[in-house]
């Protein structure tokens, strides 16, 4: 693969990180709804549940990271791309950014539905 090519499928994948960014900010907005929803419903009859703007805040700084880490990921899924599709397939392309989208997307709410089952379970 020529340098060309390189910088077509860079800016291919660039160009959609925005989106990709977008829908990590809704996830983690969901999430976060999901949490204090069904922690205040679940967990505060049982144990003390709140939601402090210093739990919130460190939270958020927390999901940040979380959300530059996934970018770094993103990055490295554009090298996948390059490496391993040699045909320059825009079909492989769309399902390993898509793919990757939404497990990106649904990670932080599986996260919040583990924490509860887990609570429920003990």
């Amino acid at each position: 693969m020529d340098y060309k090519e390189e910088s077509i499928i860079k800016a291919w994948w660039n160009i959609r990180r925005l989106k990709y960014n977008k829908g990590l900010v809704i996830a983690g907005f969901t999430a976060f709804i999901f949490y204090c929803i069904v922690g205040e419903t679940l967990i505060a009859p049982h144990e003390e549940f709140e939601e402090t703007l210093f739990a919130m805040f460190f939270q958020g700084i927390a999901y940040c990271f979380m959300m530059g880490l996934a970018n770094l990921i993103y990055s490295f899924v554009i090298r996948l791309d390059i490496v391993f599709n040699s045909s320059n397939s825009t079909m492989v392309r769309n399902r390993l950014y898509w793919g990757y989208f939404w497990i990106s997307f649904s990670l932080p709410i599986l996260f919040i539905l583990m924490v509860m089952i887990i609570f429920l379970l003990r």
